[in-house]
């Protein structure tokens, strides 16, 4: 299957010899269904191409969405055209019934914070560390304790992965030693069996209690691997400067550390990441700072990444401060996430661009502290997927949206932010009742990617709320999973 037939590719299967042989046609690519909660495109290359495509084929299976929310530059181009698809589509949703609720659209720029933070939550450093692709992961033979490589399926099918994908990995091991004793007290229960208990034990447990083994096994393996990995990279000390960074506090110690995991070579990605999330939350690096961290990044990982720090700095992303205006950016600048207490129900936690506003957002309790009272175990809160440092901004702009249907009270956050919001209403019969089951899915759409702690969050807020929802990103595809009531 093609998704397009080219000629290029008859000439191909004729070169080879092959063409009478092969029976092709054009495949259609839209979605593929990776978990009970994920639907995805996993294809970057075409995601900018067919997504939009993707949108109108849901809109026409499903019926019009009741309400269009979106913030950022590229979401609103993005519902403009899709506005224009809409029209000019023979499809008629007029007076057709929803079966789903509404539709957010969220520019990546606007939250660059969240996707350079480390991930702490399970399946985001198993994403970290092996990558998964297509919703599998291959586990290499440190890991299955044999001469092979195995690849399996992360989903809910998995019932040791589901448990654990999205806690806080301080958690995954008490776990996952808990469910193996479990296991053992169920194998043990085999002693003392007549033949016919024996025979039932054996038809309809034994299988699955092997599989759960084995899977347990390779997540308990996975475990030790990015134990591994992460204590060779310091990431107990990785973490202590990011969140110093999110704090605003012990700036120079936290240029020190990166300076010092530059010049080991811990990890070209890892380092520059660091850079990245120092130069937002510093709205831009002092132009010595900035000189002397690129010349060492040059020299230990090579000249090849300047053309790296250019395309950077060109979106904004790694750049240095403007001598004579440093200051009052910072204090202009001050870009506060939306709280709960914009809601008007309490502290929440917080993502700025500066100095001066991640300051006076901690010093107003917008950010959760991690000093022993948040337990992660129990987590109160989305920050939990940063060990209580930070909340996604994302994930908290459609909760608060969403609570509110509406932009209303949000003012000051999205001219911070760029403005460019906007929320448009789908064209529905407004004769059926609001309180349809359907119009608790929201389908959050990420314009440039989504991680798995965004994910996890959004898994949350819906676990917190006892509703469901959708969303997208170009990573990990569309994702099925709970959020707030939208009806």
């Amino acid at each position: 299957s093609f998704p397009l037939q080219f000629y290029t590719c008859e000439m191909v299967l004729e070169e080879e010899g092959i063409y009478g042989d092969v029976t092709w046609d054009e495949w259609n690519f839209y979605l593929l269904p990776l978990d009970d909660d994920i639907l995805s495109m996993e294809l970057p290359e075409f995601f900018r191409d067919y997504f939009l495509v993707t949108l109108h084929l849901l809109s026409s299976l499903f019926g019009p969405f009741t309400r269009i929310y979106g913030i950022g530059r590229c979401a609103k181009m993005t519902q403009e055209l899709w506005r224009d698809i809409m029209e000019e589509s023979e499809v008629d949703n007029v007076g057709r019934k929803p079966e789903m609720g509404s539709v957010f659209l969220m520019d990546r720029d606007v939250d660059y914070v969240t996707a350079l933070c480390s991930q702490v939550v399970y399946e985001g450093l198993v994403d970290d560390t092996f990558r998964i692709k297509c919703g599998s992961v291959d586990f290499g033979p440190e890991i299955t304790s044999s001469d092979r490589s195995i690849k399996v399926l992360l989903n809910a099918q998995d019932k040791v992965f589901s448990q654990i994908r999205n806690e806080h990995f301080s958690s995954v091991f008490g776990f996952l030693s808990q469910k193996a004793r479990n296991l053992q007290s169920q194998y043990d229960r085999r002693r003392g069996m007549d033949i016919k208990q024996m025979k039932d034990f054996v038809s309809q447990e034994l299988k699955g209690l092997k599989q759960e083994h084995r899977l347990l096994s390779l997540h308990i393996g996975a475990c030790e691997s990015i134990m591994k990995k992460k204590t060779k990279q310091d990431f107990q000390e990785l973490l202590k400067t990011e969140h110093a960074l999110l704090e605003g506090f012990d700036i120079r110690e936290s240029i020190s550390f990166i300076e010092e995991h530059i010049n080991r070579q811990v990890s070209p990605i890892e380092s520059l990441r660091m850079l990245c999330l120092l130069s937002i939350t510093e709205n831009g690096l002092p132009p010595k700072d900035y000189r002397s961290l690129k010349t060492q990044y040059l020299q230990s990982y090579g000249p090849e990444h300047l053309l790296t720090f250019h395309n950077l700095k060109s979106l904004g992303i790694l750049t240095e401060q403007v001598p004579g205006e440093a200051v009052t950016a910072v204090e202009n600048k001050v870009s506060r996430l939306v709280t709960d207490r914009a809601a008007g129900t309490g502290g929440g936690a917080c993502t700025f661009w500066g100095r001066g506003g991640w300051q006076e957002g901690r010093k107003e309790g917008d950010i959760p502290r991690v000093d022993g009272e948040y337990d992660l175990k129990a987590p109160r809160d989305m920050a939990y997927v940063f060990s209580g440092a930070y909340i996604p901004l994302s994930c908290k702009i459609i909760e608060q949206v969403l609570e509110r249907k509406s932009w209303l009270g949000l003012e000051e956050v999205t001219r911070l932010l760029g403005a460019n919001e906007f929320l448009a209403t789908g064209q529905w019969d407004r004769n059926f009742s609001p309180a349809w089951d359907s119009q608790r899915v929201v389908l959050a759409v990420f314009l440039g990617g989504c991680t798995f702690s965004e994910i996890s969050a959004l898994r949350f807020l819906g676990r917190e709320k006892g509703t469901g929802a959708l969303s997208l990103g170009e990573k990990t595809g569309w994702l099925a999973t709970p959020i707030g009531p939208d009806g």
